[in-house]
């Protein structure tokens, strides 16, 4: 069904590079509010293009020329999106590094990417050693934008920024003054390590282009308008939180706030009311919490009438208005990504007629490759393949047999900084992109994502198992807060964190307790095929560690 609010292509630009979008809200909208910290600074337009000129005459004293490298590594902020945005418009070449990497991973991924300066904070920057990058010759602190590190010649244009800046525009800086480079779509704009790893890291590289498709294709399918909000509390680091948190938003005219670091539950509540954002862009984890912790209870007192026709509806419609209030009650769309959405979650939301929906994606694709708005998307799948890419399954029946999930496009990386032997790994011989996923795709067109081609198992009578489906029915017994599936010989073991508060409000006794692992094994055996049956459940003392994006680290277990 068509959503009766739903004005397609609302923007015919004739340049839909994001810097053209990006000078337009900047004149457009000047005086107004663009980038805040919750709480803290707020940054209008013109603030932000001051201090992006300002940054730009640093760099060019720095020797900093077009395509060279700039790492920007610091905690979440205001000033980390306008660092970016200074970088970025000067067409070097931005290395976005997560605040989270070791110090020695920082060390080795700045010399690594060649970067020629650093953008740091005063908490990342007393760590890291400034011999280990001998390629940096200035280091700029974002928090003010002053100097922790650099030669004489850029400590003089520091101390004399404001008079040469006044010298430069002795009419004053206004909109007329600011231009953004638009003729560079195949040139490179963000080099993003998936890992913090130092040995053989993947740095995707990411074209102007890319970001320009995924960014375009937001704006279509996802409208925005000046004077709406947003809530940024995934990590800059990952291309998912860059181009979706801020990027799309930002260069739609939307005011973006930032939590900083990873926010408490009250203090995202708190800060969802006061802000009032028209989406929520989040992992299922965060909105499956959600549900666990405020909604699944309540539903739980109500007990039966949450089963009677006519009253269950009720009943779950106004879940699902107090649960849109506590986010401020304007979001238009709840956008999860990166897992998979626990199905019971997703058909109690689906009942509580909330506007969600889940979208695929990889930093090698900028990162979206299917999405589908709520009132279009198909439950269990994630959407449609976008239109800037071409998606395919590799299987000779793809609506009935999982292949893995290949992708071609605009919005497509160029491949990985430095690392050929990966280059050629990644991409088939026609060009298209192995995903490493595995899915499956309707007549609709919409795709289930089946596994990961990893982590796929193959059951001693030939069966593929796909441990992430098992986990999903694993995740929905009573008191489990998450899980991983292992193979042990031949054996599926269930590695299992439980749900300690949910234990203690229900004032279990140590007996009780102790039958949990196998209450969960015998429940969820009752609901999957004897092919994947769980041998074993064992319970593990602390929650698994997990990716920016909140995905387990299923390697680390066995």
């Amino acid at each position: 069904m068509k959503h009766p609010d739903f004005k397609p292509f609302p923007r015919q630009e004739t340049d839909p590079h994001y810097l053209a979008k990006f000078e337009k809200v900047v004149k457009d909208y000047w005086n107004d509010k663009a980038i805040c910290n919750y709480g803290g600074k707020e940054y209008s337009y013109a603030e932000v293009a001051t201090i992006i000129e300002k940054m730009h005459m640093i760099l060019e004293a720095s020797g900093v020329k077009k395509g060279d490298k700039v790492t920007l590594c610091a905690r979440n902020t205001a000033e980390w999106a306008i660092s970016f945005l200074a970088i970025n418009t000067y067409e070097a070449v931005v290395v976005p590094l997560l605040a989270d990497f070791l110090p020695e991973s920082i060390n080795h991924l700045v010399d690594h990417s060649d970067s020629v300066a650093l953008f740091s904070d005063e908490d990342i920057w007393p760590k890291l050693d400034i011999a280990q990058m001998p390629k940096v010759k200035t280091v700029v602190d974002i928090n003010d934008f002053s100097l922790f590190h650099a030669d004489k010649k850029v400590e003089k244009a520091y101390q004399n920024l404001d008079k040469d800046f006044a010298a430069k525009f002795p009419q004053g800086f206004g909109p007329d003054n600011v231009h953004y480079p638009t003729d560079n779509a195949k040139d490179l704009a963000v080099i993003n390590y998936t890992s913090g790893t130092t040995s053989a890291p993947k740095g995707v590289m990411l074209r102007y282009e890319c970001f320009s498709a995924t960014i375009d294709y937001g704006h279509r399918y996802l409208p925005n308008y000046h004077g709406e909000n947003i809530v940024s509390m995934l990590p800059m680091g990952h291309i998912y939180g860059l181009t979706y948190e801020f990027l799309y938003p930002l260069c739609g005219g939307v005011c973006v706030y930032y939590l900083g670091k990873t926010p408490s539950p009250s203090l995202l509540l708190k800060a969802m009311k006061e802000v009032k954002p028209y989406i929520v862009i989040t992992v299922p984890l965060v909105m499956e919490k959600v549900f666990k912790s405020g909604v699944a209870p309540a539903l739980k007192k109500l007990g039966l009438l949450t089963k009677l026709p006519g009253i269950s509806g009720v009943i779950y419609k106004a879940a699902g208005k107090k649960l849109l209030e506590a986010f401020g009650g304007n979001v238009r769309y709840f956008i999860m990504g990166g897992a998979a959405l626990n199905p019971k979650v997703e058909t109690a939301f689906k009942k509580m007629q909330l506007p969600y929906t889940v979208g695929y994606g990889m930093t090698e694709a900028a990162p979206l490759l299917a999405f589908r708005c709520w009132w279009e998307y198909a439950p269990g799948s994630c959407g449609q393949a976008v239109d800037c890419a071409e998606v395919r399954i590799d299987s000779e029946d793809p609506r009935g047999i999982a292949g893995e999930i290949l992708a071609k496009g605009t919005n497509i990386c160029s491949g990985y900084y430095k690392y050929p032997e990966a280059d050629s790994a990644v991409f088939t011989a026609d060009g298209y992109l192995h995903t490493g996923d595995l899915g499956t795709i309707d007549k609709d067109g919409n795709i289930f994502i089946r596994g990961r081609s990893k982590t796929m198992f193959l059951s001693a009578n030939g069966q593929n198992i796909y441990p992430e489906e098992l986990e999903a029915v694993i995740n929905s017994r009573p008191y489990v807060a998450e899980s991983v599936v292992v193979d042990r010989g031949g054996k599926l073991v269930a590695l299992v964190f439980l749900d300690q508060k949910a234990i203690e409000d229900a004032k279990l006794t140590p007996e009780t307790v102790s039958d949990i692992p196998e209450d969960i094994r015998r429940s969820s055996n009752r609901k999957l095929p004897g092919y994947s049956q769980i041998a074993k459940v064992e319970i593990v003392t602390a929650p698994f560690e997990k990716t920016p994006k909140m995905s387990i680290k299923r390697f680390l277990y066995s």
